[in-house]
């Protein structure tokens, strides 16, 4: 995102996102609020990835983290493949030119129907379950098609400073490590592809020592598994859970402790005993988080006990995570700005309220901005990854927010 002044406006200067200053985009898109998505920004993001993570790397992008159908045809030209949790992704995956087999399906409880459109598509679907197995295999003779089939499996660790623990202990997610051999010994005599394993062991960390030690104990795990497969697995997806800062004390990732470790791993744990195996680094918000932005325009300034309130038109049911989730213990706010002052300098504090009949609805509590008044855009950055999707948009009953690829 960048400071330019669009053509016609007066010399305030404005945010610009892909290139078009933000007053001009908000009248191309034609409402507020809405999501807007930097194609440059995801591209960089990739670049950076490429040039420092090991060549042999493939790079998947989860779905998950913004399923907008433009963005994912857009990102589908950059990586090696896509990672889906839904019938919904997996049409949106298919209608990208990457290859079927270049879509895997991940998540627990899919239903048979879902699984039978993964078996018919010819995508990978990771099984959460024996139970899973057993209908994906049942699916695959009625069809007549052999399943291409991976197992998640639940790592026998934990991953400490992710925002969000996925494995170790009772996990919802994936094949507890200790019972996967008796799985891979039902799936020996089943007609079906054993491709091999991923773990995931959580999500949000900004600590590249920890997800340097994550890596290695996953690799760990997973040429014990590969000991115990009937054939050499062909697909290793060790996870991603690279972060992004979200608040005034987060500090970027270092990506070079990861390229480097990943290197050694290859090197000396993989190469040696799965020359063949695909080496997958699957990844959602750090590869759209930094390049979304939410809009949202003033409609009410208002002073309450001494307290200014900039009432904006969008809110909670569109960006949820930035008001806190439905209530945090402690509340942090999420980077802001006046889009059109973009330059100019902080004159008060306010906060930025949304449309929503509840207290909640809180976007932005004591920052310092430039004065706002009514018909000012409001941005929330760090809005590409689990922003519209994961907001509760039916909530109250208002439209929709329109979203933007530029």
């Amino acid at each position: 995102m960048t400071a330019a002044t669009a053509t016609g406006a007066p010399p305030a200067s404005c945010l610009a996102v892909g290139g078009i200053a933000l007053d001009r985009l908000a009248e191309r898109v034609g409402s507020t609020p809405f999501f807007a998505y930097d194609r440059a920004a995801v591209d960089a993001r990739v670049n950076l990835l490429r040039s420092t993570l090991p060549a042999e790397i493939e790079l998947g992008y989860a779905v998950k983290a913004n399923p907008m159908p433009a963005l994912v045809q857009h990102l589908s030209g950059r990586v090696d493949s896509l990672d889906v949790a839904s019938a919904g992704e997996l049409r949106v995956a298919l209608d990208t030119p990457l290859a079927p087999e270049r879509i895997s399906f991940a998540g627990p409880g899919k239903t048979p129907g879902e699984l039978a459109q993964a078996v018919a598509a010819g995508a990978t679907i990771e099984l959460e379950s024996s139970t899973e197995a057993g209908r994906v295999v049942a699916i695959g003779e009625r069809l007549g098609i052999r399943p291409r089939v991976a197992i998640r499996v639940n790592p026998d660790f934990q991953v400490k400073g992710s925002g969000m623990r996925m494995g170790g202990g009772p996990q919802q997610f994936g094949v507890d490590a200790e019972l996967v051999p008796a799985l891979l010994d039902s799936l020996a005599t089943a007609d079906v592809e054993l491709a091999g394993f991923h773990v995931f062991a959580g999500s949000q960390n900004l600590d590249a020592e920890i997800l340097c030690e994550a890596q290695e104990r996953t690799v760990e795990l997973m040429m014990r598994l590969a000991e115990r497969a009937s054939e050499p697995p062909s697909y290793l997806n060790v996870g991603g859970g690279f972060g992004i800062p979200y608040f005034e004390r987060d500090r970027p990732l270092d990506l070079a402790p990861i390229g480097a470790n990943l290197e050694r791993l290859l090197a000396e744990a993989i190469r040696p005993r799965l020359p063949g195996a695909s080496v997958v680094v699957e990844l959602g918000r750090y590869l759209v988080g930094e390049a979304g932005v939410y809009v949202t325009r003033v409609v009410d300034r208002k002073r309450s006990r001494g307290k200014t309130f900039l009432v904006v038109d969008g809110g909670l049911h569109h960006q949820l995570a930035a008001s806190g989730n439905l209530g945090q213990v402690i509340r942090r706010n999420y980077p802001v700005a006046i889009g059109n002052r973009f330059d100019e300098a902080p004159a008060e504090e306010v906060s930025v309220v949304g449309c929503l009949c509840t207290p909640l609805d809180l976007l932005a509590d004591g920052v310092e901005l430039p004065r706002a008044e009514i018909g000012d855009l409001v941005v929330v950055f760090q809005a590409g990854a689990y922003g519209l999707t994961a907001s509760p948009t039916a909530f109250l009953g208002h439209p929709q927010p329109a979203e933007a690829l530029v």
